[in-house]
């Protein structure tokens, strides 16, 4: 476990990955590579629809600072710099976009054994304020976030949640949707290596009583086989094949249909990731 409650983003994350990553609709292939200068390289195409698209991106990391800069197919650029702050335990993430230089943002982030702060502005004429705060221990934490739209003069989001984590399993609660939204999750995991668990989420929307139950888990068959299923009260069912046919690359397989509905065509989805 970490040393600190962790980022207000932290919180339901563990289920929320289980619930809903690798579970894809699009055919993606991805290339990694790595100099001997630690300089990465990652090119990938993805096809969703008819409609292709692609970006390359490089990494590189040295000692605690890390920077990418990523260019796609529609001509949109992005470079981030996550570089330690002059505080201690604190870090300092720039993120410049083009054109789209309205999500450009800046962010500090500081750590302390019993408290997580992170704010951050965007860089244009009226800049968003986001901020969030996390208070506890590495096994319960309680946390908060909002946002603040200087251009109106309003909030435009706040959020709470609390956690409560286990070496084998996670328990959160958030509300979210500035208040009308109520989000409970918890995962149990079975074996040391975390692949093999079981998960359930129940969210209500309070403003149309709407409840949405899902259902989850992922079972190792093996070392190089991961098998993933999900299903929701609405009768959404989804499965995910994962299969590494060479260290640290994987090739996904994954379809979602509507049990209530068999004859709508299932969504399918194919993933190769090829890493050095």
């Amino acid at each position: 476990m970490s040393k600190g409650p962790g980022l207000f983003s932290d919180i339901g994350k563990k289920a929320k990955d289980l619930l809903t990553k690798d579970y894809i609709s699009e055919q993606k292939v991805s290339v990694s590579t790595v100099t001997e200068s630690g300089l990465a390289f990652t090119t990938s195409t993805a096809n969703k629809g008819g409609y292709s698209s692609g970006d390359v991106a490089a990494q590189y990391i040295y000692k605690t600072t890390f920077a990418e800069l990523k260019a796609d197919t529609e001509s949109n650029f992005s470079f981030t710099l996550t570089a330690p702050s002059v505080l201690p335990s604190s870090v300092l993430i720039t993120t410049l976009k083009y054109p789209n230089h309205e999500s450009s943002k800046l962010e500090f982030q500081h750590f302390h054994p019993h408290a997580v702060l992170s704010a951050g502005v965007g860089v244009n004429k009226a800049p968003p304020l986001d901020i969030s705060l996390t208070l506890g221990t590495p096994t319960f934490v309680l946390g908060a976030e909002g946002s603040y739209d200087t251009s109106s003069g309003k909030v435009s989001k706040y959020n709470a949640g609390i956690s409560v984590v286990k070496p084998d399993s996670c328990a959160s609660v958030i509300l979210a949707d500035k208040g009308d939204t109520i989000k409970a999750s918890y995962i149990h995991f079975f074996d040391q290596v975390k692949k093999t668990a079981a998960v359930g989420e129940i969210t209500r929307k309070l403003s149309t009583n709407e409840n949405t139950f899902t259902v989850g888990g992922s079972c190792a068959i093996d070392p190089l086989l991961l098998v993933k299923m999900k299903l929701n009260n609405h009768g959404s069912l989804g499965v995910v094949l994962q299969h590494e046919v060479i260290p640290k690359s994987l090739v996904t397989l994954s379809s979602e249909f509507d049990t209530k509905a068999l004859e709508k065509i299932p969504r399918f989805g194919v993933s190769f990731a090829l890493k050095p």
